[in-house]
């Protein structure tokens, strides 16, 4: 916590002199504070604030529940290098919100973040519910969207057509039920004739419970081009988090053509 403490009196001075602003201190101190050298150090609920705090801001910045550095896709090499990664125990909602209750002013903030509680008290309802994913493009004729509260054994039959050489972003719509959840991951593999060509990793974040659908969009993609590339790709998608839990895996597959409505 002296460290916390140290980091956070550091930007504070870089705040009072001009080398930073406001929103720079804010983004320098939380992104510093969720390193994994220093998430053993901070008490975990206190760094779950602090990432919520992000996705709260960068949704009225941006229109999105996720900051810029974690729609960054991790390459397969970084991502089996965090194989390793412990992290810290979870904290249930109500622990948190049990802490420090005389503190009004950190009340308000929690009430803020967290809301008033659970929004969903059945227990056979699982805490986070992936509802669909959204190819977005603003070339394609119509919306391309699977609706992943359905049949996932037959959306693996089903084939979406993009054309080669577009511009495209991967829109997915989820719900937090009950629990905060931290970490959430979107991993992307892409396979062809049977062999994986493509592997992403898309750094979600953390998210408390709330009425609302959640929403992640990834950066912006180029599908491949031309003729070599064209045909049909094998996806498997699954949305995770820091603990491994398989919040849903789902299969479906990707048509690449020379365009929207071609044969090839």
């Amino acid at each position: 916590m002296k460290t916390c403490l140290a980091l956070i009196a550091v930007l504070n001075s870089n705040l009072s002199l001009g080398l930073a602003t406001g929103t720079e201190v804010v983004q320098q101190c939380c992104s510093a504070l969720l390193q994994k050298a220093l998430l053993p150090a901070v008490h975990r609920p206190i760094a779950l604030l602090f990432e919520l705090f992000e996705n709260c801001k960068s949704q009225q910045d941006e229109g999105l529940m996720a900051d810029k550095e974690s729609t960054v896709p991790v390459t397969e090499e970084e991502d089996e290098r965090d194989l390793n990664y412990q992290p810290p125990a979870q904290k249930s909602l109500q622990e948190i919100q049990e802490l420090d209750k005389d503190d009004e002013s950190l009340n308000k903030y929690k009430q803020t973040l967290l809301g008033s509680g659970p929004v969903v008290l059945d227990p056979s309802v699982p805490n986070v519910q992936v509802t669909r994913l959204t190819l977005m493009c603003d070339q394609a004729p119509g919306p391309i969207t699977m609706d992943l509260t359905g049949d996932l054994e037959a959306l693996k039959k089903q084939n979406f057509t993009m054309k080669e050489g577009v511009d495209y972003r991967v829109k997915i719509h989820f719900k937090v039920n009950k629990e905060i959840v931290s970490g959430l991951k979107y991993v992307h593999l892409t396979y062809r004739k049977g062999i994986r060509v493509d592997k992403a990793v898309y750094m979600v974040g953390s998210y408390g419970p709330r009425v609302e659908e959640h929403e992640f969009i990834t950066p912006v993609e180029e599908a491949p081009k031309g003729m070599i590339v064209r045909g049909t790709y094998h996806i498997k998608s699954y949305f995770t988090d820091d603990d491994k839990t398989d919040h849903l895996s789902w299969e479906w597959n990707l048509q690449i053509k020379k365009d929207w409505d071609s044969t090839e």
